[in-house]
């Protein structure tokens, strides 16, 4: 009778067990993928600010010949980059 209970004990805490290494491992796969994912829009809205950069030193020159479009697709594109950057921050 002791070993039966025993030997109940043991499966529960093995189901246990396999349940919850189960559940780390999709978590740490997850957590991978994630880094991955970041990973790679780092690298594109990181090119994106290298053009900003050089575009928006144009604009600062050509402004008095630049019309409003430039101007607000320039703010545009600042404001994506923006939230990309903080997309990139809240999944790290």
């Amino acid at each position: 009778m002791k070993n039966e209970i025993a030997e109940n004990a043991k499966q529960e805490v093995d189901k246990i067990l396999e349940q919850v290494k189960q559940e780390r491992d999709e978590i740490v796969l997850k957590a991978h993928l994630l880094k991955a994912d970041a990973r790679d829009e780092w690298h594109k809205v990181d090119k994106q600010w290298e053009h900003f950069k050089s575009k928006a030193g144009q604009v600062g020159k050509e402004a008095k010949g630049a019309s409003e479009d430039v101007s607000a697709a320039a703010k545009l594109l600042g404001e994506e980059i923006m939230k990309s950057f903080q997309r990139i921050r809240k999944s790290l």
